[in-house]
């Protein structure tokens, strides 16, 4: 079913998750437009000004290196004050009312942890670019401690102090394996649900693209809420093609 207009589509989301017992988001970079951080593959969006740097690239090339660190604190310039907006705060209300055991995501800006879900119940599908790791030994380091080594060396991005590993943001690159955990974490919280939600995903991107199939062939009711169509809104049972902010708003619970 595709929504006819703004408030038959929510009026039913709303029936849809008042119905449901265990709900599951899985959300996309849609969601965090209006909080300022863009649609990386929307028209004159970074990606189209920028080619990703492939994973490959990344552990082969020190200047590759240098230019990943580069545009990420060129993003933090622009993007880095973000904080969640009302679907990231829809999202989290039905979390703290016991509908929601967590949310699914594709997105890497940190927004759902923001919101109030506990960082152990957001399945980041894609990883996270608020932090870094070594790729060699796991260690943590804060961006702040990469950022001060990338100056103060004149652009050269670090590599470990403990182990001389390559230093990367917690992002899954092109090229690079998706997160064996967070993956079988998606799959169970898939399986699970009898309500699983799309929002503000373009649902091109696989594996991710798959859960929500998953989901509906094991039973669950589905709904896509997102501004653009996607080529699995005739399996949907409800469709809403309208501003997610608006359609996801009357959940918010204060």
């Amino acid at each position: 079913m595709i929504a006819s207009d703004l408030e038959t589509g929510i009026t039913r989301l709303r029936e849809l998750v008042e119905s449901s017992r265990v709900i599951v988001p899985f959300t996309g970079a849609g969601i965090s437009t209006e909080c300022g951080i863009p649609d990386f593959r929307s028209p004159g969006g970074i990606w189209t000004k920028n080619q990703p740097i492939l994973f490959d690239d990344f552990l082969a090339s020190q200047d590759m290196r240098n230019e990943a660190w580069r545009r990420r604190f060129a993003m933090e310039e622009h993007f880095g004050g973000a904080k969640p907006g009302r679907g990231h705060r829809a999202l989290a209300s039905l979390y703290r009312a016991g509908k929601s055991p967590g949310v699914v995501t594709q997105n890497i800006d940190n927004l759902h942890q923001a919101s109030g879900i506990a960082p152990e119940d957001v399945v980041e599908l894609h990883g996270n670019s608020t932090y870094a790791v070594c790729l060699d030994c796991a260690k943590r380091y804060e961006l702040s401690w990469v950022k001060q080594r990338f100056t103060t060396s004149g652009g050269r991005a670090p590599d470990c102090p403990a182990c001389d590993g390559h230093i990367k943001s917690a992002t899954v690159s092109f090229g690079q394996s998706m997160p064996e955990a967070a993956m079988a974490r998606a799959d169970e919280l898939t399986l699970a649900c009898d309500l699983f939600i799309v929002v503000g995903s373009s649902l091109v991107v696989w594996p991710a693209a798959g859960f929500p199939v998953k989901a509906k062939r094991n039973g669950a009711r589905l709904a896509i809420v997102n501004r653009e169509s996607t080529e699995f809104d005739a399996m949907a049972d409800l469709v809403i093609r309208d501003d997610i902010g608006t359609v996801l708003a009357p959940l918010i619970s204060h």
